[in-house]
Formats: structure tokens, sequence, C-alpha cells
């Protein structure tokens, strides 16, 4: 679905994508970022955030954790991350974004919590009195106060499944009061995910009970005699919905797919950040009439539902403008994705053309690998780097050999 956008917005992200990897510095199974187009989208949700009294902070799961789109973000002017888990927290620092919130979506395990602590995050977030006592005991051994943010939950209330916890709504304002007894933990304001949600009927976003629970327990904190209560609003965040989060009484937005342009908004509706990011692979081999290529970061963010995948089959002689365009047959959700399977229907396809897909990623559970691309904005675009998916280094020839015994 994406495909067509990045064509259409961003022909030079996939121009050089494929000139790198016609050149081999860009292997196949690597999603490419457009570090200049991340920047921009970071500046845009920045200035909105700070139009509206919001604090942003950046999601970095979605692109693999990649350190150089960390840097792109700093300089954007967003300073802070949310780590979806402790991993993804520590892999953003080394990018240059500092810690603003952990433990949501993913709890900080109990054996982790002085790790956590000793980052020193803005903001904690815990789904139970039990993991805020963890925070609090952790953040008191390393001798300071921790900002506690509490997950609410009321009747009516939407959550993907295996994403249910938090307190009840009702309860709120007690279990603040709770909160600020232990040593080494303050309550700070209240969170849950998703605050809005890509209605696909209408092809707009909508507030879920979700944010309306929020806005209630804010409420109910602030006519308890309590002075300021942070709100905690992520979920299809990009420049369009911040305004509607700010009147509903947030604090705190987290931008993810925000940052590259591939929220479901962005789909349906052209908005002001550019589309960032896409994925790179080469045909492996042919057989009986189907293009076997590369795999290894095939997983589609189902948020869209069952949509078809396309991509660009980009042969010797070709650029993206000529470039076939065919249907892929994508690995089954059960199966493991060494290959995708393209019907070649009678085209002319060669093992090691370039393949161009766009689609929503979700990085940090494939094997896939991240490059980001500076410079295309002034027309000289350089390949930064090559990471995995997990943020750190992948291994180099040299660092093969020597694991080997063997000098190159």
């Amino acid at each position: 679905m994406f495909l067509s956008l990045l064509t259409r917005r961003n022909p030079g992200l996939l121009r050089a994508a494929v000139d790198l990897h016609r050149s081999g510095q860009l292997p196949p199974n690597t999603y490419v970022l457009d570090l200049d187009a991340i920047q921009r989208n970071a500046a845009a949700l920045a200035a909105e955030s700070a139009r509206l009294g919001l604090t942003p902070y950046a999601m970095t799961k979605q692109i693999g954790r990649n350190r150089d789109a960390s840097a792109a973000i700093v300089a954007g002017g967003i300073s802070h991350s949310v780590g979806v888990d402790l991993e993804c927290t520590i892999a953003a620092a080394a990018g240059g974004l500092a810690a603003g919130h952990v433990g949501h979506l993913v709890q900080i395990p109990r054996s982790s919590a002085d790790v956590a602590a000793a980052i020193r995050p803005l903001h904690w977030t815990v789904f139970s009195e039990a993991k805020a006592a963890e925070a609090a005991a952790a953040a008191d051994r390393a001798g300071f106060v921790q900002d506690i943010l509490v997950r609410v939950a009321a009747p009516g209330d939407r959550f993907y499944r295996g994403h249910e916890g938090g307190v009840p709504a009702a309860d709120i304002v007690a279990v603040a009061d709770r909160i600020d007894a232990l040593p080494g933990a303050r309550f700070a304001g209240v969170t849950s995910f998703p605050a809005t949600l890509f209605d696909a009927e209408t092809g707009t976003a909508r507030s879920t009970p979700n944010l309306a629970t929020l806005t209630a327990a804010k409420e109910a904190l602030l006519a308890a005699g309590r002075s300021s209560v942070e709100l905690n609003a992520p979920g299809t965040t990009s420049v369009s919905v911040l305004a509607t989060l700010a009147e509903a009484g947030a604090t705190q937005v987290e931008p993810g797919h925000g940052l590259t342009g591939t929220t479901p908004l962005h789909a349906v509706e052209d908005l002001v950040e550019d589309p960032a990011i896409a994925y790179i692979s080469e045909v492996s081999h042919l057989y009986d009439g189907d293009a076997y290529v590369f795999g290894g970061g095939l997983y589609v963010d189902p948020v869209l539902g069952g949509t078809t995948t396309d991509a660009l089959i980009v042969g010797a002689d070709d650029d993206v403008e000529t470039a076939t365009r065919l249907r892929v047959d994508m690995p089954a959700a059960e199966a493991i994705d060494y290959y995708a399977t393209i019907p070649t229907k009678g085209q002319t396809v060669t093992a090691g053309d370039t393949v161009v897909f766009g689609f929503r990623p979700q990085v940090f559970v494939t094997r896939g690998l991240t490059a980001g691309i500076r410079g295309l904005s002034t027309g000289r675009p350089e390949l930064a780097g090559v990471w995995s998916a997990d943020g750190a280094t992948p291994l180099t020839i040299d660092d093969a050999l020597r694991g080997a015994g063997r000098q190159s």
C-alpha cells in the first residue's frame, strides 16, 4: 500500500536504494531509511507538539532501533524516546535519544529494575501497584525519586489481545496516593494504549474509549487536589491528531510510524510527514515461472487488515520509473520468511535483480537489516551505515574472518 506513496512522494529514496544495492553497498533484506525525511518529520511533530504544549517521545521499534535514525530524530527536535521494552530504550540512547518513557508497552522485568533505574528515565509506566513497588525500590537504591505513570483501564476500553493490563480507573486517586507513599516513587500521571485508532470505514483517526478513560482519570486526580497530572496518549500519532489529543488533556505523545510517514492515515491521505522507509531485496532464483526473493524482513504490520503486497522488480536496464510492478505471494504468517514468491507473468526477470517493497513495517520483530541514507534532500545521497534489527552493528567480512581464525 505504501509503495505507490513512495513512488509518488519520495522516488529519490527508491532510486538511491536501487543504486546502493546494485553497487553492492546495500544487501538484500534491508529496510532503507531517508534520514533527511525522518528529520523533517520529527521537526514537524516537535513544532506542533510545542505549539500545543505537548511533549513528544519517539518510538523507534518500527525502524529497527536504527542509531542513525535516532540521531536524525534528535536533530529534528525530539530529544527523548519511548522504549517499547528496555532493550529499545538502550538502543535509542546509543543514537542520542535520552530515555523519556520506559515500561509501556512492555513492563520492566523485576530482575531488570535496577538497569532501568540506572538509565534515569523521565517516566516509568506500571500496570499494577506491585510493579510500582519494584520501580520505587530500584530508584530508591539508585538514590533518586522516579516519576511513575500508571496504566488505567475501565469497562469498554479497547486493548489488543495480549496487551491487556492496568489498574481500575475508578481507583486511580487512591492508587496515586499509595504510590506517593513509596520511598523512591512519585505519582506523575496516567496512560493507556491505544488512545487513537484508524477507522477503515471512514479513513480517519478516531479517539478510542481509552482516551475518554484517561481524561476522566486526570479530572478525578485534579479534583482530588493534585496540581498537575501527566496524560500520556500513544497510538496512530501524526501531526494531524495532536490537536485532538491536546483537547482531551494529553501532555505526552509518542510518534512512531509518524516519523516515517507510515501510519494508516498516511495510506489514505497526504499528510505533512513524508514517507521515509522502503524494503529492498533481490531475486535469488527462478523456478517454474516464479521469482524467489530473499526475505527475512517480510513482516507486514497487520493494522490495515488483509491488504495485498506489490513490489517493483528493477532489472539491470531499468530504473524505478520503468520497473515492472508485480503482486507478491507473501510467506504465510506461520512460515519462516526465507523467500517471497513473485509470479513473473511472462516478464523478464533475472537472478540478482533489485526488488523494492513499500509496506508498514515492524522491523524489530524481524531478521531484517536497516540502513539510513542521508543527503537525499540535497541530491547527494550517502549510505550512513547498516545495522541489524536490534540496533547492533552486523558482522563485517573482517569480523567473520577474525572469528574463523583468519585474516582478510
